[in-house]
């Protein structure tokens, strides 16, 4: 699954980026580089997948690829997808992760889940004494609120839940197999849950792959309870989809270009570089709807840009501004981010 998902991403930013900008994307980095990758080549729901990845395992995946013939890299780190490789991308699942909106946080609402029914389990079995499956005590404490909130010494709370996490779990579209994940995963009275080394040898693979459809279960019965009715789901859920998709710096920059001061002026007042700044409103462009690109780039420079992008078949700053004369980066950058109209 791990290869899938890498052949995938390499065959969007095939011979337009480097190696490493899909080990940034798996990762989640927060770079304007990276961020504006993510909108042009469309690869939102395999941001931050993996925000621990180890790069010897991206390093090992890349170097049996390269073995394959499925991948010709260069020696500036540029690559591109050989015949075979480009068969091997078009054979791939179509995945359901949704990684852009969560960024990690899934793994907050299943250790918020499975805290909630170990203690309700422990609670029917009338032990009032228990080791915690998660020791984040800022989860130990938001569970706690929930059960007091919810009355859990009546069993309403676990009939409900249960009633909520088996609808929910029917409606998603992932084989049983992957289901079961979430069962295997939590913990009960007498009843511990399973490591991530079981479960792989259960499955017959490697433990990233387990730990990858786990998420990518997590993200579709997170985005069902967000989308339907799920009351109890709903709560647990709460705060965890991301809604402002631009970065933190980039608000504060857009907040100042929104009261009228121009980017030598908001590059004082931040104190950073100018190209970071130019790098937010690139970001702006790309993600917010109502951001116009009008003070910097006129209607017919944007046309020229499509133009000669599809002409080169590329997205490449340095191509485009080899052929677009008068352009600069950042306006290329503005452009691209917008999207052609």
């Amino acid at each position: 699954m791990f290869h899938q998902i890498l052949l995938q991403i390499f065959q969007k930013l095939n011979n337009e980026r480097t190696i490493s900008a899909a080990y940034h994307i798996l990762r989640g980095k927060r770079s304007g580089q990276t961020i504006q990758d993510i909108g042009l080549f469309q690869l939102h729901p395999y941001f931050g997948l993996l925000a621990k990845l180890p790069r010897p395992t991206f390093d090992n995946a890349v170097k049996l690829f390269s073995q394959y013939s499925w991948l010709d890299i260069q020696e500036s780190g540029h690559y591109s997808l050989k015949k075979l490789g480009l068969q091997r991308a078009e054979q791939t699942p179509a995945f359901l992760f949704d990684g852009w909106h969560y960024r990690g946080n899934e793994h907050i609402f299943f250790a918020r889940l499975s805290l909630i029914v170990q203690s309700l389990s422990y609670q029917n079995a009338g032990v009032r004494s228990f080791s915690p499956i998660s020791r984040d005590v800022t989860i130990q404490s938001w569970v706690r609120s929930f059960l007091l909130k919810h009355n859990y010494q009546d069993r309403h709370l676990q009939e409900q839940l249960l009633v909520e996490c088996e609808r929910a779990l029917a409606e998603l579209p992932q084989a049983d197999t992957n289901k079961q994940l979430v069962l295997y995963r939590l913990s009960g009275q007498n009843l511990p849950g399973w490591t991530w080394q079981q479960l792989a040898s259960e499955r017959k693979e490697v433990v990233l792959d387990s730990q990858l459809a786990f998420i990518e279960l997590l993200h579709t019965l997170l985005n069902e309870v967000h989308q339907k009715g799920y009351p109890l789901l709903s709560e647990i859920a709460e705060g965890l989809r991301v809604k402002a998709l631009i970065t933190d710096s980039a608000q504060q920059t857009a907040y100042l270009y929104e009261q009228g001061y121009s980017i030598e002026q908001i590059v004082q007042i931040r104190k950073l570089k100018q190209s970071t700044i130019e790098d937010h409103l690139v970001e702006l462009a790309m993600y917010e709807p109502n951001f116009s690109i009008g003070s910097f780039v006129s209607y017919e420079e944007a046309e020229k840009v499509w133009q000669a992008s599809k002409q080169y078949q590329t997205k490449k700053l340095k191509t485009l501004h080899e052929v677009v004369e008068g352009m600069s980066y950042f306006q290329l950058k503005l452009i691209l981010a917008k999207g052609e109209v």
